[in-house]
C-alpha cells in the first residue's frame, strides 16, 4: 500500500486505527502488495534479461562470421618464416580485437540491462499501484462501514473483472447482513411490544382492583383470573419464541433421529379434535428433532383451526413422493391475497387486525424456521376456496431399499370439494 494509506491510519483514533489491517515490516519495510508486485516485475525481468543477454553473447561468440578467422599470407619477398609470423601475428590481432568486442558487447548490454531493470521497476510500481487502486478504495470504504450504516456500499468502479467481481461480492453479502440487522431490529421491537402488552395489562388491572374502594372477593377473584390468562399468554408467546430460536440454530444432532409424519401427526390430530377436520395420514419416515416436527404441524393445525369458520373445512395428510415424507394441511376461509403470503412467514404478522384473535403471528414463522432447520420445502399458496393450502415437503431419509415406504401417493391429495360433516381418519 502507498505511505499515504499508512499515514492516514496513523491519524485515525485508537479505536480506529485498531480496526485497520496492517501488515508487519520488516527492517523498516512495509512489504504491502504494491511493493511485493513490483518486486516480482522487476525480478522477472531481470531473470528474462539476463537470459536474452546471455543468449545473444552465445549467439555472437559462436557466430561463423567471427569465429576462428583465418589470416592468408603470400610470400612477396623474404623466406617462408616471415610470412608465417605475419599471418600469426594479424591472426593475434583479429582474435584479440574479437574479444574485446564480445566484452565490450557484454558490458554495454549489462548497463543496458540494468537500466531496463530500473525502468521496469519504476514502471511496475506505477502499474502495481493502478491494478491494486480498487483494492485500496474497497477496503476505505469497508473501513467505514459498521452496523449502523450497512445501507452504504463498496460500489467498486472499473471494467468487469476479478476485482469487480469481488467488490460486487461484498456488496451482495452487505445486501444481506443489512436484510438481516434489519430483520433483527424489527424482531426485538416486535419481540418487546409483545411481551410488554400482558405485562401492561396484567399492571392496569391490578391497579384498578386496588383502587376500587368497594372491592370484594369475588372481583379480586376475576382480577386473579385475569392476570392469570394475561400471564398464560405470555408463557405462551415466551415458548413460541424459545421454538423459533431453537429452530433458527438448526439440528441438534443429539435429538434427531427417524420419525413418521403420520404418527406425529396423529397425536397431534387427536389432541385437537375438531368436527370441520378431515385426516388422510399414510407412512411417511422422515428424519429430524420429532419434538420440532410436532410442533411444525401443531401450528399448521391450530392456525388452520383458528382462520377457519364454523362451516369450512380442514384437511391434514401425509405421505411419501419420489421417497420424500411431505404434511399436507389446508383449510377453507377468507381468501388471502398471493401477495401477502410471504410476509406470513416472518414473526410477528397478522392477517387479522391485533386483537381480533389469540396469536402472536409467530406460528407461520416458527414453522418456516423448523422446515428450514430441517432442510424441508415450504409452499404456500392460497386455497381454491379462500384459507391456505400449506405443504412442507421434508428430504429423504437415508435407508436401506428393504425399509423404503410404500410411494403409490405420488402427489399431495387435492383439497375436498365439499365441506366435510365429519372427521375421518386413514392410516
Amino acid at each position: 500500500m502507498p505511505a499515504t494509506a499508512s499515514e492516514s491510519v496513523r491519524g485515525q483514533s485508537p479505536g480506529t486505527a485498531r480496526s485497520a489491517p496492517v501488515r508487519a515490516t520488516r527492517g523498516g519495510i512495509r512489504w504491502s502488495a504494491r511493493l511485493r508486485l513490483t518486486l516480482l516485475y522487476g525480478a522477472l525481468f531481470l531473470v528474462s534479461g539476463a537470459a536474452l543477454l546471455g543468449s545473444t553473447y552465445l549467439l555472437v561468440a559462436q557466430s561463423p562470421v567471427t569465429k576462428n578467422t583465418r589470416v592468408t599470407a603470400w610470400r612477396v619477398g623474404g623466406t617462408g618464416g616471415e610470412s608465417d609470423r605475419v599471418r600469426t601475428h594479424l591472426e593475434d590481432i583479429v582474435n584479440e580485437r574479437r574479444a574485446a568486442e564480445l566484452r565490450i558487447l557484454l558490458t554495454e548490454s549489462g548497463i543496458a540491462l540494468a537500466g531496463m531493470t530500473a525502468v521496469s521497476v519504476a514502471l511496475g510500481w506505477v502499474m502495481a499501484g493502478r491494478v491494486l487502486r480498487p483494492v485500496r478504495v474497497m477496503a476505505d470504504r469497508a473501513r467505514r462501514i459498521s452496523e449502523r450504516n450497512l445501507h452504504e456500499r463498496l460500489a467498486v468502479p472499473g471494467p468487469t473483472d476479478e476485482l469487480k467481481e469481488l467488490g460486487d461480492t461484498f456488496d451482495g453479502l452487505l445486501s444481506r447482513l443489512d436484510a438481516a440487522f434489519a430483520a433483527q431490529r424489527r424482531f426485538v421491537a416486535n419481540a418487546s411490544h409483545e411481551l410488554r402488552t400482558p405485562l401492561t395489562l396484567q399492571r392496569a388491572t391490578v391497579e384498578v382492583a386496588l383502587a376500587a374502594p368497594d372491592a370484594d372477593v369475588l372481583m379480586l377473584r376475576q382480577v386473579c383470573e385475569r392476570v392469570l390468562r394475561a400471564g398464560e399468554s405470555q408463557e405462551r408467546l415466551i415458548e413460541a419464541l424459545l421454538t423459533l430460536a431453537s429452530s433458527e440454530r438448526g439440528l441438534d444432532p443429539a435429538r434427531s433421529g427417524p420419525t413418521d409424519l403420520a404418527a406425529v401427526v396423529d397425536t397431534v390430530v387427536r389432541e385437537r379434535e375438531d368436527a370441520r377436520m378431515t385426516v388422510t395420514l399414510r407412512p411417511a419416515p422422515a428424519h429430524g428433532d420429532a419434538a420440532l416436527v410436532e410442533r411444525l404441524a401443531a401450528n399448521l393445525v391450530e392456525n388452520a383451526r383458528r382462520y377457519t369458520p364454523g362451516d369450512g373445512w380442514i384437511h391434514v395428510a401425509t405421505g411419501t413422493s419420489a421417497g420424500r415424507p411431505w404434511l399436507h394441511v389446508a383449510n377453507s376461509g377468507e381468501p388471502i391475497p398471493r401477495s401477502r403470503i410471504p410476509a406470513l412467514h416472518q414473526p410477528f404478522q397478522r392477517l387479522a387486525p391485533r386483537g381480533a384473535d389469540e396469536g402472536h403471528g409467530l406460528g407461520l414463522s416458527i414453522v418456516a424456521a423448523i422446515a428450514q432447520a430441517h432442510g424441508a420445502t415450504l409452499t404456500t399458496v392460497p386455497g381454491p376456496e379462500g384459507g391456505l393450502a400449506v405443504t412442507v415437503t421434508f428430504p429423504a431419509p437415508r435407508r436401506s431399499a428393504g425399509n423404503c415406504a410404500d410411494n403409490h401417493d405420488a402427489r399431495a391429495p387435492a383439497l375436498p370439494p365439499a365441506t366435510p360433516t365429519a372427521s375421518s381418519r386413514t392410516v
